[in-house]
């Protein structure tokens, strides 16, 4: 054989194992990620039928300790299959799904030992709040009101399983404050109806009562029993466990910081949540840093408005002045669906690619209505049976300002939180754990702050008091990095918070309260936004620098919003290679 042919040979059988080690490692790699998705819609039935997946519609998640163990067990698992794979030979596509599969698993299983599972709710929600999942779930045959009843007829397991996690955590010593656990007992009491028709768990039943099926009769009957015994004994039995119990045993101080590990478990929170390796203490003075940039900048807004007074004397203005407050809860709720829709047209000068599912305006539950934020986003659902919710608090609308709306909009709907979700959810051949479940909070926060300051760009900002209030959100996210870790870090009290927030920032009083109370109950949460949104325009200015002429705002925003929930240094990688594709000659 020649000596050509036989190096041309010897490619040809080196370029054919590797393609057959490609193809080996691709599969392996796809095949593990759909095993592993199916295992987390059963671990997590609840969150499956919010997506639209309804194979285990009739079931709650199993959270007992040995199953908290097992799932455990399985991420180590999980870890040593994808391990196992030969990255190398995978595409550019499957080793950044490769990469961020690991990331998941790693920090899954790095979190574990902390034992921040044994506190499963908080004022915000958990056990308590059960009920909502109704409003995402499909009822559209006799099967899914089936599923539900066998659900409401289980629910005593769930709730037994809950209160086994708490007992663990009083023996750990890993238990919330009694300052914002004492506000469950009141959510405890809404559950109670002494009409089962009445029970906010029976709401899904009541588009059945009038009709003369006799099939439709026998479901509306079945949930009043379903309610009267299993429903209502179980959440007694939560109630009196919480109440004699796990109350005495939570702490009287604040801050993550008094807990078994606090320190650690505080620092592994701060640099899961934003993606970093910044430490409590510089994410602290990063916060400084920004509360002073923007004090200034509302000082120069104060001067155009030309009020005389002290700057805690505008923000006092600003908080009751009636002219900036609707009077009703619907009055609030019709002006946010008017801001939506004027938002809308404009998008198109910003963005290329838009996500063709819609989205909606639509109030918060009553039930928790006081005890939560003044605004939130729910996603689609996977399947598309449900368009993404852009939910709005109407509670004491005397407490929600005008002037915070269009910064409040453009975070929670589009261009924020429907835009990045949606279009996440809409992304080509991409695993289903990209798609649905980010677990990037400091790119998804991120970006809705981000957003908020793309309203310059819409016009959206042309009145001083709206422009005063995207100042007031930026400088609420800032806020968040002085509080958050002067709470679990710096042991703060929950007043010194109060305090900061309100001396810094003219959000109601009673806003302020419930921001503070978050944190104190999601430690470290809070930090992602700030640090996101200073990322995302720290590489758009970068684009501009490098790129000039070159640059276009609807391609950066392709490529930031092209990949789905990243990592912010996975998020700046992309960036630079765009940035470097552009930069080349000819291009």
């Amino acid at each position: 054989m020649k000596p050509i042919l036989r190096i041309s040979l010897m490619l040809m059988m080196t370029m054919l194992t590797a393609n057959l080690a490609r193809a080996d490692a691709t599969k392996d790699l796809h095949a593990l990620f759909a095993a592993e998705w199916d295992w987390a819609m059963e671990q997590s039935p609840t969150w499956a039928s919010m997506l639209g997946d309804r194979r285990w519609n009739d079931r709650w998640p199993d959270v007992s300790l040995a199953a908290v163990e097992k799932r455990h067990l399985h991420a180590n698992e999980t870890l040593a299959k994808l391990q196992a794979i030969d990255r190398a030979a995978l595409s550019p596509a499957d080793q950044l799904s490769y990469d961020l599969f690991a990331d998941r698993l790693t920090r899954d299983i790095a979190e574990h030992p902390l034992g921040w599972y044994l506190v499963p709710l908080n004022q915000r929600g958990g056990i308590q709040t059960e009920y909502e999942l109704a409003d995402s779930l499909r009822f559209e045959t006799t099967k899914d009101y089936q599923d539900y009843l066998a659900r409401l007829r289980t629910i005593g397991a769930y709730v037994d399983q809950n209160i086994e996690l708490m007992r663990e955590g009083m023996r750990r010593g890993i238990v919330h404050p009694k300052v914002i656990m004492n506000r469950v007992p009141e959510q405890l009491d809404r559950l109670y109806a002494d009409d089962p028709s009445e029970s906010l768990f029976y709401k899904p039943f009541k588009s059945l009562e009038s009709s003369s099926r006799a099939e439709d009769r026998e479901i509306v009957a079945a949930a009043r029993e379903a309610i009267t015994t299993h429903v209502r004994p179980a959440y007694t039995r939560f109630q009196r466990f919480f109440e004699d119990e796990y109350l005495q045993a939570c702490k009287d101080e604040v801050g993550i910081w008094q807990l078994p590990n606090g320190d650690k478990m505080y620092a592994f929170f701060a640099q899961r949540e934003t993606t970093t390796d910044l430490t409590p203490d510089q994410i602290h003075e990063i916060g400084l840093s920004e509360v002073k940039r923007l004090t200034a900048e509302m000082d120069a807004i104060i001067a155009q408005v030309g009020f005389k007074g002290t700057r805690a004397q505008f923000f006092e203005h600003l908080r009751t002045d009636p002219k900036f407050f609707y009077k009703t809860g619907e009055e609030l709720l019709d002006a946010t669906r008017a801001l939506s829709k004027k938002i809308d047209p404009k998008l198109v000068k910003l963005f290329k690619t838009m996500p063709r599912m819609p989205y909606g305006v639509e109030p918060i539950p009553d039930a928790i209505a006081p005890d939560t934020t003044t605004a939130y986003y729910n996603p689609p659902a996977a399947d598309g049976s449900r368009a993404g919710v852009y939910y709005v608090n109407l509670y004491k609308p005397e407490t929600r300002p005008k002037w915070e709306m269009v910064a409040l909009s453009l975070h929670e709907a589009v261009p924020g939180h429907h835009f990045q979700i949606a279009r996440a959810m809409e992304l080509g051949d991409v695993p289903a754990f990209r798609k649905y479940g980010s677990g990037f909070t400091a790119y998804v926060e991120g970006w809705g702050l981000y957003s908020e300051a793309l309203g310059d760009e819409m016009g959206m900002y042309a009145d001083p008091y709206d422009r005063f209030g995207k100042l007031t959100y930026e400088m609420w996210r800032a806020v968040r990095l002085v509080v958050d870790t002067g709470i679990h870090h710096k042991k703060w009290t929950r007043q010194q918070a109060i305090d900061y927030f309100k001396e810094h920032a003219p959000k109601t009083e009673h806003d302020i309260i419930n921001e503070i109370d978050r944190y104190i109950a999601w430690p470290g949460q809070a930090l992602a936004y700030k640090i996101g949104e200073l990322k995302i325009k720290e590489l758009r200015a970068k684009a501009q620098s490098k790129l000039g002429e070159k640059f276009d705002v609807r391609e950066f925003h392709d490529v930031i919003l092209g990949s789905g929930a990243l990592p912010l240094n996975v998020l700046e990688r992309n960036v630079d290679e765009w940035i470097a594709s552009l930069s080349t000659p000819g291009k």
